[in-house]
């Protein structure tokens, strides 16, 4: 029975550090979403009740590579310092090419459902183009969350 009641704590203990870790690296992702998506519509659609029409409405697919490149450093200096401090590098540029190299995949699939909508679908509006956006998201920070667990904030 000692060996039964050990492994349930562990496995226990296991879940609620996968669960902390996974809080901290929503609020995170929060504040990244708040900058990622804030960022396309004033890059795309300018400061509502301003004149309309961002400075990059006509490059709607480079202006949500260049707010997720925003959201990117946001979200790395958050996880490197609070979601993941315990489990970071030594090395800050390998860490930093790792993180990069995942975002780069983020960013495809994000920018890609944009692209999707704009260009396959025929869509050009705010709310079709927020939708994919929302969504490219959404599939964007499951594929980061087992990344970065996985390859960047290894364990030392």
């Amino acid at each position: 029975m000692p060996v039964l009641r050990s492994m349930t704590l562990r496995v226990r203990d296991a879940v609620r550090g996968v669960w902390r870790e996974a809080a901290k690296f929503g609020v995170v992702g929060l504040l990244a979403f708040v900058v990622d998506h804030g960022g396309y519509n004033l890059l795309v659609f300018g400061l509502p009740g301003g004149t309309p029409g961002g400075v990059m409405r006509a490059a709607p697919v480079q202006a949500s590579l260049v707010a997720t490149a925003a959201a990117t450093f946001a979200g790395w200096v958050g996880n490197r310092y609070w979601t993941y401090r315990h489990r970071h590098r030594e090395k800050v540029g390998q860490e930093l090419a790792l993180f990069l190299c995942a975002n780069v995949v983020g960013v495809v699939i994000t920018a890609g459902t944009v692209f999707a909508s704009r260009h396959l679908l025929g869509l050009d509006s705010a709310l079709s183009d927020n939708s994919a956006r929302l969504s490219g998201w959404v599939l964007a920070t499951l594929f980061r969350f087992f990344a970065y667990r996985r390859y960047v904030f290894v364990a030392p």
